[in-house]
């Protein structure tokens, strides 16, 4: 239809009254049979009016803005289909891969920045013309999902290991489809203007992470081996670095005796441990060289207690910290990450001491099949017995735990899948260094150049049922290690079989499945088609331009993207890389259920609304952790008030819709020449020329991802600049002018200011933006995907800086108001002395003059010398060449002034002569605490201060009753 977005007809709450306040003439037009044949387009339009009635309410009939609205406004904009890319206006698409949340998740603080801020990112440059792609999904999450349905099945009586895998993983996919929606329909509450069409599930099938294996490890980058992983025994599974969480917790240091082979019984060394359980993994004994304390014992060998006389060698590295404990260090490379690599370097053996439960295995001796932390309490007691423990004190540890089961994490030697990272890295690294990713903040490059340069290789294994499932698959009676198949399906597997062995082969494959960030890494061009070149999505869309994220995850997550997608598709996956940081609460502290501090997304959006909650998150400084407090909150809050409250100025102060011809001047005048721009008064001009500042302003910040800049640019112009000023100034020509042409210029100005703010705010707050545009009649389209605001338009510099000493001017004389408490209602009279130029634009301006400062318009005079009464007025001086005169007698009762001031002096001088007075004991100076004598001496301070001025102003009240 002609309209892509409702008519006036489709603003109110209602129907009928949807239908009263349609321009008549284009409800007869549109609802008539057309003369012109174009039958169609008005059915469609017709029908709009009884379908869409109802979407939008307008401040001439509401109060304020209604939240309960935003899921109206959300649902009519995805059914418009105004989330999909839009190839109508050229430019090259602009794509964002939504960071996919965890299906298990529930809305958090977190997912409502990174959907904020790619939310401003998708509206700004679709409302741009570029056709803009916001691709969402979920990440299938397989150690939270897995521990969901076991707990919910565990609920049942039923355990997972009583069912087979294929059972348990139809009864994940049934969960998922139950309740994996959940977290996606909360994102829509956010405002999110994502394709939903182009949804994704990280275990979809055509997220080919099966090819991406496949071509690794042809390419010699993937392996199998036995190393150092971060294991969960509780979960039976090795997790990720960014699974683990570390949190301080009291525990123990264990000093314990390392005798020395050969020597005599006092001749031995105290290493100090937090895990003496682990003494069975020890391998050697490690000393600083330059530490003259243990010199003469490298090279030769210590006894491991408790181990039957099992001998190490004592040897000498400068990764030991002489500082730390007593200088000697155990090396344990079978359970700690440290260790594990000076074992690696210096070619030293590696002993497990535990099963993967967390209970120690046979190397323990007699310890075997004891819990871990039971053995460590045992084996103390056995080292105070046998005379080889020294003391135990209290140590606060650094404690590994897993951030899904909560228990403590095990360094373990594992057999896991491995890929080889260095290669990658290299190109990844080359990518920023040769400017074809940006990294914003720029001080993340660095963070990012030592993680790839320091890069390990990544264990991509998990011992998981949910999740892509190993395409490897092994030989009935062949060892693992000697023999495997890689390949895309059982039956490509079988086939390589019988080919090698023979027909009556026998394959299985491997249990475990691809760790979760690996299919998250392939996320920006998996999404798209990959590894089908030819579809068109991965044609028009990739590379993306821009992956916002929590700089949490810049190595786990941000890093393997670009090195994926290097390797797989020949170039970067996206342009620019985005970081914001973390919400805290108002006292800067992490959000936590243990401190009671978190705030609730979902019950932030019913109390404030969804724009206010946006509009706070947008106001963080890129990289930077953001403090949120209801304060904060309720301000944004107050602005959306204030911006509806304008609109409803607006909608007031406007012709009747019926006015055709006016609403034609109306929306004729753009403003958009010089010409146009300096017929305008000086209010008016101010305004648009501030109005067009503003966008080549907040266009460049949107433009460079400053969103903190360009939403602070448009509140303080529309509340302190629009709203304060010109508003005000306005209802001059509105209300007293008379002057139809005046008022219809000011008609003009306030809707297309009021307008272009719409726009320039939409990005960060879509609802409220929107509603308000569809309450202004003859909209020929949506909000969001009306174009922005044209750059570089006209300015007239000289109206800034006229309008500006108008403001002085004004502010000069209400300050003058206060200090004389004249009643608000009471006009009084000025004499403004100016030189001619400057009473040229000024004395135009006497009912703007009059009706800010509260003037009475009759007597308001303009004059290049001073009056006559100067003697007795207040003096105001607004600006150079700009002065004004406030005759006493109109303000106060100068006799009664003089009292009052007089009283009030005498007591300000008794209250500052008891604060200097102990201020000169000096016994209060020496004995009170530093911040009270510090307190006493600013109150003394201020009020010297307040002293002079008072006896200044009665010193000229009394020279006036003089005179």
């Amino acid at each position: 239809m002609a309209l892509a977005g409702p008519s006036s007809a489709l603003l109110s709450s209602s129907s009928s009254a949807c239908l009263r306040r349609l321009n008549p003439l284009l409800l007869s037009a549109a609802c008539r049979r057309p003369a012109w044949g174009q039958r169609r387009a008005a059915r469609r339009f017709c029908s709009a009016i009884a379908s869409e009635a109802d979407v939008f309410n307008s401040p001439e009939v509401a109060k304020s803005f209604d939240f309960a609205n935003e899921e109206r406004i959300y649902k009519w904009w995805e059914s418009q289909g105004f989330f999909k890319p839009n190839f109508d206006r050229g430019g090259d698409p602009f794509v964002v891969p939504m960071p996919p949340p965890n299906v298990t998740g529930s809305l958090h603080m977190g997912h409502a920045m990174f959907v904020t801020l790619e939310d401003i990112m998708v509206r700004y440059f679709r409302m741009k013309g570029r056709p803009a792609l916001w691709i969402p999904g979920t990440d299938h999450a397989g150690i939270a999902t897995q521990l969901v349905v076991e707990k919910m099945l565990a609920a049942e009586g039923v355990k997972r290991t009583d069912l087979t895998r294929e059972e348990f993983t139809k009864k994940v996919w049934e969960w998922k489809e139950k309740y994996g929606g959940t977290i996606t329909n909360q994102i829509r509450r956010l405002g999110a203007s994502c394709d939903w069409s182009r949804e994704h599930f990280t275990l979809d099938e055509q997220l080919s992470l099966v090819e991406a294996f496949i071509r690794l490890h042809d390419k010699g980058l993937i392996y199998q081996g036995s190393y150092l992983v971060n294991w969960s025994p509780n979960l039976q599974t090795a997790v990720s670095d960014l699974e683990v969480e570390y949190s301080e917790e009291p525990g123990n240091l264990y000093f314990i005796k390392y005798r020395v082979a050969g020597g005599t019984r006092d001749d031995f060394l105290t290493i100090a441990t937090t895990r003496p359980e682990t003494v069975f993994g020890d391998v050697a004994i490690a000393v600083n060289p330059e530490d003259k304390r243990y010199a003469q014992h490298v090279g030769k060998l210590a006894i491991v207690p408790l181990t039957c006389g099992r001998h190490v060698p004592i040897i000498a590295d400068r990764y030991v910290d002489p500082e730390f404990g007593t200088g000697v260090l155990k090396i344990s490379p079978g359970h700690d990450h440290n260790d594990y690599h000076i074992a690696r370097k210096l070619g030293l053996p590696i002993l497990n001491v535990m099963n993967k439960d967390g209970t120690l295995n046979d190397v323990a001796g007699l310890y075997s099949g004891m819990d871990r932390f039971e053995a460590r309490e045992k084996l103390w007691s056995d080292l105070v017995e046998t005379n080889l423990a020294v003391k135990k004190e209290p140590y606060t540890l650094r404690v590994p735990r897993s951030q899904r089961g909560g228990e403590v994490i095990e360094p373990l030697i594992s057999k896991q899948w491995f890929v080889t990272m260095e290669p990658l890295a290299e190109k990844a690294l080359r990518a920023v260094e040769e400017g074809q990713l940006t990294i914003l903040p720029e001080r993340f490059e660095k963070i990012y150049n030592h993680w790839l340069t320091n890069i390990k290789d990544w264990c991509i294994s998990r011992q998981l049922w949910w999740g892509h499932r190993i395409p490897v698959w092994y030989i009935v009676g062949k060892k693992c290690e000697e023999d495997y198949i890689v390949a895309r399906t059982k039956e490509e597997a079988f086939a390589k079989a019988q080919e090698k062995y023979g027909k009556s082969v026998e394959i299985y494959q491997d249990p475990d499945v691809l760790d979760t960030w690996f299919s998250s890494a392939l996320w920006p061009f998996s999404t798209l088609g990959w590894p089908d070149l030819s579809k068109e999505d991965y044609k028009h869309f990739y590379p993306s331009t821009v992956l916002e994220t929590g700089h949490d995850i810049l190595f786990f997550w941000v890093a393997r993207m670009v090195m994926m997608g290097i390797e797989f598709t020949g170039s970067v996956p996206f342009s620019y890389v985005y970081l914001h940081g973390l919400i805290r609460d108002s006292e800067g502290r992490k959000m936590s259920k243990t401190l009671g501090n978190v705030i609730d997304p979902l019950d932030t959006i019913k109390d404030y609304g969804t724009d206010a909650l946006r509009f706070t998150l947008s106001l963080g400084t890129a990289g930077q952790d953001l403090n949120l407090s209801t304060e904060r909150l309720a301000s944004n809050k107050a602005f959306t008030n204030k911006l509806w409250n304008a609109g409803k100025f607006l909608l007031q102060n406007l012709p009747d819709r019926s006015d055709v011809s006016a609403w034609d001047f109306l929306l004729a005048n753009k403003f958009d020449t010089e010409a146009s721009l300096q017929k305008l008064p000086l209010p008016e001009c101010w305004v648009v020329t501030g109005l067009h500042e503003l966008i080549d302003r907040v266009s460049t910040s949107y433009d460079k991802f400053f969103f903190g800049d360009a939403a602070r640019e448009i509140y303080d112009f529309f509340w302190a600049d629009f709203a304060d000023w010109y508003i005000e100034a306005s209802k001059t020509r509105l209300y007293h002018s008379g002057d139809k042409l005046a008022a219809a210029t000011a008609q003009s100005v306030l809707l297309y200011v009021f307008e272009n703010i719409l726009k320039l705010l939409h990005p960060f707050m879509p609802f409220v933006t929107e509603e308000l545009w569809q309450a202004f009649p003859f909209r020929k389209q949506a909000l969001m995907v009306t174009p922005w605001p044209t750059t570089d338009l006209p300015k007239d510099l000289r109206s800034i800086k006229r309008f500006q000493n108008l403001q002085s001017l004004i502010r000069g004389i209400r300050n003058v108001r206060a200090e004389y408490t004249v009643e608000p209602a009471k006009r009084i009279s000025a004499s403004v002395v100016a030189t001619a130029d400057v009473l040229d634009y000024v004395s135009k301006e006497k009912q703007v003059l009059a009706l800010l400062s509260k003037l009475d318009v009759q007597n308001v005079h303009f004059t290049e010398s001073a009056p006559g009464d100067a003697n007795q007025s207040v003096h105001i001086v607004a600006d150079e060449g700009l002065e004004a005169y406030l005759p006493l007698a109109d303000m106060v009762d100068v006799s009664e002034e003089v009292k009052r001031l007089s009283k009030r002096l005498s007591k300000m001088q008794s209250e500052y002569d008891a604060l200097v007075a102990r201020l000169n004991s000096q016994t209060f100076v020496e004995k009170a605490p530093e911040e009270i004598v510090r307190g006493v001496r600013e109150k003394a301070s201020e009020a010297e201060e307040k002293i002079s001025l008072t006896k200044n102003r009665l010193a000229f009240l009394q020279s006036t009753v003089s005179t």
